[in-house]
C-alpha cells in the first residue's frame, strides 16, 4: 500500500464475521476478539506512539524551532521492543538507531507524524519491514514557525509561506519512500465495533477510579471523568488534528499526500484520526491527577537501608507510564479482566533523548499462551462452580509477559519501575522480586483478597521493593485519620472479599511529587 493510501484491510491479528476462532494467536496477535472488544494491534501501537509523543519533559529551550516532538513505537513479532520519543537535541527516529542499530531490520515502526527525511534515510538503511505515521503536522513542520506551539500544538492559523526547509525535507522524504525497501504507509484502522464504549465504560469503572470514589465519597465521579475526557480531548485534537478540514488538505498536499485529500479517504481519514484521539482522551481521562497521585507506602525495609536509586519518578511521568499499562490492557485476550504492564528503568545519567534517564525493559498484558488456539482454553471465571473449566490456571498474565518478553536484561543497582493496572497476584509477586524490580506503581483494590482461584495476600509481606500506590494525597488527609509511627503512615490490614476494603494509610517518607527523571 502506497502512502497515499488509506488502509481499511482488517487487521493481521483480528478475526473478520465467520473466521474460524480456533486461528493460531499470540501474546500481541490473537486472530480472535474473544467476549469483550479489543484494540487492534494497529490502533494499539499507534496509540503508544501518540502517547509517546506526550511523555512529560524539560521545556525546549527553543521554543520556536520548525521540529515538532514525536513518538515511536519499535515493533518486531507484534512485540513492542522499544518506546521513544524526541528530546532536545535527538529526535525519536534518531534515538532508536542509536538504541536498536542494525537490530531495526525487519521491525515496524509506528510514528506519531511523519519522520524528517534526516531520520527516514537512516531507517530505510537499517533494513526496517514497514514504517507507518499519522498523517497531520510532520516532524519538520508545515506550518510556520510563528503559529507553532510545541506544548499546545499548531494554532488555528493556515500553514501560509511553508519554509523551504519543510518543502525540502518533503520532497527528500517522498524520494526516499519511492526507491526504499520498507514499506512506508498511512496505516489507520476504524476502531472495531463497540470498542469505543467499552473503553468509556471501562475507564470510567477502572481501578483509579473507584479508588477516587471510595476516598471522596460526595464526589461524583462520572461528572469528574466526563470533564477531564472532555479536556483531554480538546488539547489532544489541537495537539495531533491540524485545526479544520481546510488546514488539514493543505499540509496533507504540502506533504504529497494528495491522494488523501479526495473525498471519501479524506473523511474516513480523519474520522479514524479523531476515534482514537477520543480513546486517548478516555483513557488517560481513567488516572486523573485531581487529589490523588502514587505513594509510597510504609516501608518494610526501613528507609536508612534503602538505596539511593529507591527513589520514584514524578506524579506525572507515573501517571504517563500507567496509561501506557492500561493502553496495553486493552489489547488483552481476557475476556473478562484486561491487565497491563510496562517495565521501565533508569541509567545513572540522563540521555539527551526526550525519555531522559528511562530505557524501556519491557511490556505486555494478559493473554493465552503464545502460539495457541484461543477457544482450546476455559473462559469461565470465579463465578462458575466447576472450577476445572476456569481461565486462572492457562492465562499468563501481563507482569509475566512483560518479563518473559522484555527487550533487555533486569541490571542490579538500577532502578526498575514496574507500572502495572491491577495490584499483582500471590503468582507474580515472587517473580517481580527474583527479577530484581525495585519500584511498583500500581492499584491496589484486590489487595489482600483472596478469591480461590487467585489471591492478593502476598502483595502486603513483599520485602525490599518501594511500592507506590494510587492514593488520595496524604497533605489531604485529616490528621486525626492518621497514625504516625516512625515518619511512616502506618496502614490497616485489608479484610478478605465479601468483608469490605478497610481504609489503608501511606508511608510520607518524601515530597509529594518525586523529581523529574528528565
Amino acid at each position: 500500500m502506497e502512502a497515499g493510501e488509506l488502509s481499511t484491510r482488517p487487521d493481521p491479528g483480528e478475526s473478520s464475521p465467520g473466521q474460524d476462532t480456533r486461528d493460531s494467536s499470540t501474546q500481541t496477535d490473537s486472530r480472535v476478539q474473544g467476549h469483550c472488544p479489543r484494540l487492534s494491534k494497529v490502533n494499539l501501537f499507534t496509540l503508544l506512539s501518540l502517547w509517546m509523543e506526550l511523555l512529560p519533559q524539560e521545556p525546549h529551550e527553543d521554543e520556536d524551532s520548525q521540529i515538532r516532538g514525536m513518538g515511536l513505537v519499535v515493533v518486531q513479532d507484534s512485540k513492542v521492543l522499544g518506546l521513544h520519543c524526541s528530546g532536545a537535541e535527538l529526535h525519536a527516529g534518531q534515538a532508536a538507531i542509536i538504541q536498536h542499530g542494525a537490530r531495526l531490520a525487519d521491525c515496524q515502526l509506528y510514528f506519531s507524524r511523519r519522520p524528517c527525511a534526516t531520520c527516514l534515510k537512516m531507517i530505510i538503511n537499517a533494513g526496517v519491514s514497514q514504517i507507518s505515521f499519522w498523517p497531520g503536522d510532520p516532524e519538520v513542520s508545515m506550518l510556520s514557525s510563528t503559529s507553532t506551539n510545541h506544548s499546545d500544538g499548531p494554532s488555528h492559523s493556515l500553514p501560509g509561506c511553508v519554509t523551504e526547509d519543510a518543502a525540502l525535507d518533503a520532497i527528500a522524504s517522498e524520494k526516499l519512500k519511492s526507491n526504499s525497501r520498507p514499506h512506508i504507509c498511512v496505516l489507520l484502522q476504524p476502531l472495531a465495533s463497540g470498542v469505543a464504549q467499552f473503553l468509556n465504560e471501562t475507564s470510567r469503572e477502572c481501578d483509579f477510579m473507584e479508588k477516587v470514589s471510595e476516598d471522596e465519597p460526595e464526589l461524583n465521579t462520572e461528572e469528574l471523568f466526563n470533564r477531564e475526557r472532555t479536556r483531554h480531548l480538546k488539547d489532544f485534537s489541537r495537539h495531533f488534528l491540524v485545526a479544520t478540514p481546510r488546514q488539514h488538505r493543505d499540509v496533507l498536499k504540502q506533504m504529497g499526500l494528495e491522494n488523501f485529500c479526495m473525498e471519501p479517504y479524506f473523511s474516513n481519514l480523519r474520522h479514524n484520526m479523531m476515534e482514537l484521539v477520543e480513546v486517548l482522551a478516555a483513557v488517560a481521562a481513567g488516572v486523573p491527577l485531581r487529589h490523588h497521585g502514587f505513594h509510597r507506602e510504609e516501608c518494610s525495609t526501613p528507609e536508612q537501608s534503602l538505596p539511593p536509586h529507591h527513589e520514584g519518578v514524578s506524579q506525572e511521568v507515573a501517571r504517563h507510564c500507567i496509561i501506557q499499562a492500561r493502553l496495553l490492557a486493552y489489547r488483552t485476550e481476557d475476556p473478562k479482566v484486561g491487565v497491563g504492564a510496562v517495565i521501565w528503568a533508569r541509567r545513572p545519567l540522563a540521555g539527551c533523548n526526550g525519555l531522559g534517564r528511562l530505557y524501556l525493559v519491557g511490556c505486555g498484558y494478559n493473554a493465552y499462551p503464545a502460539g495457541s488456539k484461543y477457544a482450546e482454553y476455559p473462559q469461565m471465571d470465579t463465578k462458575q462452580e466447576d472450577r476445572q473449566r476456569r481461565k486462572y490456571r492457562y492465562i499468563v498474565h501481563a507482569e509475566q509477559n512483560a518479563l518473559t518478553f522484555r527487550t533487555r536484561d533486569i541490571r542490579p543497582g538500577e532502578a526498575t519501575m514496574l507500572f502495572v493496572t491491577k495490584c499483582p497476584c500471590d503468582e507474580c509477586v515472587p517473580l517481580i522480586r527474583g527479577a530484581g524490580i525495585t519500584h511498583i506503581y500500581t492499584t491496589d483494590q484486590d489487595r489482600d483478597k483472596d478469591k480461590g482461584d487467585i489471591s492478593y495476600l502476598r502483595f502486603s509481606s513483599l520485602k525490599d521493593v518501594s511500592k507506590f500506590t494510587w492514593q488520595r494525597s496524604p497533605s489531604l488527609c485529616s490528621a486525626s485519620s492518621r497514625h504516625i509511627a516512625n515518619g511512616c503512615v502506618g496502614k490497616q490490614s485489608r479484610q478478605t472479599e465479601g468483608e469490605g476494603h478497610s481504609n489503608k494509610k501511606l508511608c510520607i517518607n518524601r515530597p509529594h511529587n518525586s523529581p523529574s527523571v528528565s
